[in-house]
């Protein structure tokens, strides 16, 4: 079974949240916590077992915890976020991964690392190099995972906010990205699914178990995914976190997925 592990969102992300590459709008506190109760409920639905952690005020894109680690099944990876309104927020989520992995570790400074630039495909990292992640915690986070047998790969990101914004993986051979965003050239061994033109955020997709949940604001990507998946035997689940696309969020950053009870001597 996959655990997921989400935080409740907090109201300040509504004024106070990082953007980059989007402008601020508004933002209705209600509808966050209605989508984002739906998001745990895709979740749970695609087969999860879900663990909620309460808001931090203090801490306005904490409800991003993706961003905050990278977990694999040897070791639990405290990540070093590019922004400086981050940076508390690895701490914040250590005590709840030190249940689920017996080996941790960290990137520091000078390198920054935020989990929403890892993509594992199999024994593969691929690694945004985007504002937030830089050459130093790559370097950094290729040293922490070379010894269990994993490659990382740095991928040019220079046309959104992190790489799972741009790419993420529908299955081992199967990656859906958006060409204008990043290089695609280290994904040349993959069958690429490009998304629709004119919905230039769907390329995130989030997997777990046999499900994919796709974002319901992309409807004509999403008959792409649904097409793929029916194909390969899996489902897709649609769901809608509108407010949190306002934030610059996808659906991968909303929660740590992983497997459970993987414990590696």
């Amino acid at each position: 079974m996959d655990i997921a592990i989400v935080r409740r969102p907090a109201a300040s992300l509504a004024s106070h949240c990082e953007l980059t590459f989007m402008d601020r709008t508004a933002i209705e506190v209600d509808a966050l916590h209605h989508q984002h109760a739906e998001y745990c409920q895709a979740l749970a639905e695609a087969g999860a077992k879900v663990i909620v952690l309460d808001a931090i005020e203090a801490l306005p894109d904490s409800v991003f915890v993706e961003d905050a680690a990278v977990v694999l099944d040897e070791l639990a990876i405290l990540t070093c976020p590019g922004a400086a309104s981050r940076q508390p927020e690895p701490d914040a989520i250590a005590a709840s991964l030190r249940l689920q992995r017996d080996r941790m570790a960290r990137i520091v400074a000078p390198g920054t690392l935020e989990g929403g630039d890892v993509l594992r495909v199999g024994r593969t990292l691929f690694v945004g190099l985007t504002t937030r992640t830089n050459r130093s915690g790559i370097e950094q986070l290729e040293a922490l995972v070379a010894p269990f047998g994993y490659a990382v790969v740095a991928v040019d990101t220079p046309g959104s906010l992190h790489l799972k914004t741009a790419c993420t993986a529908l299955d081992d051979d199967t990656v859906l990205l958006n060409p204008a965003w990043l290089d695609i050239a280290p994904f040349h061994d993959f069958r690429i699914l490009a998304v629709d033109p004119g919905e230039p955020f769907a390329a995130n997709v989030l997997p777990v178990g046999d499900a994919r949940i796709v974002n319901a604001a992309f409807p004509r990507t999403r008959s792409r995914v649904e097409a793929h998946c029916d194909a390969a035997g899996l489902r897709t689940i649609a769901v809608d976190i509108g407010e949190f696309g306002k934030a610059e969020a996808g659906l991968t950053c909303m929660s740590l997925v992983f497997e459970d009870g993987v414990r590696v001597e």
